[in-house]
Formats: C-alpha cells, sequence, structure tokens
C-alpha cells in the first residue's frame, strides 16, 4: 500500500503525518516551529521512517509558487526572519528523494474541503482562515487560484467600525486591514484577554462579525464563490456564524439574487467540513497529485 506524506507547515508548530491511499492517517506527530536548522532535521528524521510514495507541503506565507522560477517552493518575505528565502520544498525534495508537492496552507485547505470538505460538489469555492492571521485560499474551476504571488485577502481594507476601540489596527504593513482587525492578536490587542476567552455577549463579536462580513460580501462582489467556508481558531466561536450571515445580507443589500442568498447564507457561509483537519488533508492531496506529475 502507498504511503503518502503531509505537513501544514505553520508559523508556532509543524503538523506532520502519513496517510494511505485511501486518505486514512497512519501516524501523526506535531514539532514546535523553531528556526530551519533545529526543524527540518525532526521533519526529515520522522518522514523518513516510513517508504513514502510522496510528500505534500502546504506552508504559511509568502512563498512562491511561480514553478518557473528558480526559487519555486521558497518561503520568501515572512515576518519569521529565520525562514525568509527558506528553500523548503527542494530540501525536502533532496533529503527525501521523492516527488513533492507544494502550496499555500489555506490553498491547501481550500482544496481539501473542495474535493472533501463543505465544498464538495462544487469547483468554485472560498476557504478563510482566521487564527493568528486571516489567510484565504481561492478555488475557480476546481484549481486553487495562483496569479502574481497567491492570495492575501487577509490584508484587504475595511470600514473601521465607529465603535471600535483600536482603529489603527493591528498590522505592521496595513494598519486596519482585515488581518490587523480581525485575527486573533488584534482582539486580544484590543481587550486585553485571548478570543477564546471573550463571552459570546462581549462587543468583541459586533465587530468580529462585522468585519467578516465585509470579507463575505467583497467576495460575493468579486470572486462569486459558490460557498464560503471560515476556519481557523477564531472561528471555533461558532455563535459567529449567524451573525456573519445578518450583516453579510445587510451589506448585500438585496443586490445579488440566487437561491443561496435568499435562504440566508446558512449553507453559504459555513464551518469547514473537515474540522481542524483541512490544511493537513490538502498536504495529503498535493501529495497525491505530486505522484500524478
Amino acid at each position: 500500500m502507498r504511503l503518502y506524506g503531509a505537513l501544514e507547515a505553520g508559523g508556532t508548530k509543524m503538523v506532520a503525518a502519513v496517510f494511505d491511499e485511501n486518505g486514512e492517517v497512519v501516524d501523526r506527530e506535531v514539532f514546535p516551529t523553531r528556526t530551519p536548522g533545529e526543524t527540518m532535521p525532526e521533519l526529515t528524521v520522522y518522514f523518513k521512517r516510513f517508504p513514502l510514495a510522496a510528500l505534500g507541503v502546504a506552508s504559511f506565507g509568502p512563498v512562491n509558487l511561480n514553478r518557473k522560477s528558480p526559487t519555486y517552493g521558497c518561503i520568501t518575505a515572512t515576518p519569521k526572519l529565520a525562514w525568509r528565502n527558506y528553500p523548503i520544498l527542494s530540501d525536502f525534495r533532496d533529503a527525501l528523494g521523492v516527488p513533492a508537492g507544494f502550496d499555500t496552507d489555506v490553498n491547501a485547505a481550500a482544496i481539501a474541503e473542495t474535493a472533501l470538505g463543505a465544498g464538495r460538489g462544487l469547483e468554485n469555492v472560498l476557504y478563510v482562515t482566521v487564527g493568528t492571521g486571516v489567510g484565504g485560499g481561492l478555488v475557480i474551476n476546481g484549481k486553487p487560484v495562483h496569479g502574481l504571488i497567491h492570495s492575501e485577502i487577509g490584508h484587504i481594507r475595511v470600514q473601521v467600525s465607529p465603535d471600535d476601540p483600536m482603529p489603527g489596527g493591528n498590522c505592521p504593513y496595513h494598519g486596519p486591514c482585515l488581518e490587523g482587525m480581525a485575527a486573533g492578536p488584534a482582539i486580544e490587542k484590543r481587550w486585553g484577554v485571548p478570543a477564546r476567552e471573550l463571552p459570546p455577549e462581549h462587543p468583541a463579536w459586533a465587530l468580529e462579525s462585522d468585519y467578516l462580513a465585509q470579507l463575505c460580501a467583497t467576495a460575493m462582489f468579486t470572486f462569486s464563490p459558490e460557498r464560503i467556508i471560515l476556519g481557523g481558531g477564531v472561528m471555533q466561536q461558532e455563535f459567529l456564524f449567524p451573525l456573519i450571515r445578518e450583516k453579510t445580507l445587510k451589506l448585500l443589500n438585496g443586490y445579488l439574487c440566487h437561491p443561496a442568498v435568499n435562504n440566508g447564507l446558512a449553507d453559504y457561509i459555513v464551518a469547514p467540513g473537515l474540522g481542524t483537519a483541512s490544511g493537513i488533508t490538502g498536504a495529503y492531496l498535493l501529495a497525491r497529485e505530486a505522484v500524478k506529475e
């Protein structure tokens, strides 16, 4: 039976797993994200324990996804300075000697959710993770979108609420962009405690649903996805979903006519079907695709 390695490379932790050809997890281990010199040898030793047919890497970014570029597969301008311009893909290929697929962590999650999760049966899906940062993966006509670089939907500008006690935002690049207003660190900086400690009635969630509704409406007007999937640690607060749907409808103001809109977006703005496993499952699918290529 073929085995496939999968890596969800995050800024805080590296989730490594091995899947069988039926998509079942054979083994899984988590490593802290330290420097490449510390973390990469640990990951290589882990994957060498298994006779892998291929490896899929779903990485934090920004990354270079241009296959024609000599630096394809590199992590680029990340704020994690030790990983800046690091050739993560080529180092794994050299160390393991197997085909390796590569994409962003959110693109991988979007691929997995479209194939096996909440977007199954659809070809145009937006997956957004709201956690330490805000990132988006867009699948159009069944394929992840790779453009100039890759989607940085977390850095779109949002209209700042007059009720926001932190109108300047928390993004070092763009101040009050979506990530600067809605990511976990922004919530904690604004209110002094982590998002998970705030009760449902806290005013934090009115602001959060406002900013995420702006994202959803903007996506519907621009990409017109068939479904929007909101994941990540912040979206573990399930009471956010009806708030976001209600505010998105207000922003649409009756302009878009479609059954998915007419039913209150209940089946349109949804949680991930794969739960917290979207990213690692996407990495597995990248490995399978690497074998075909």
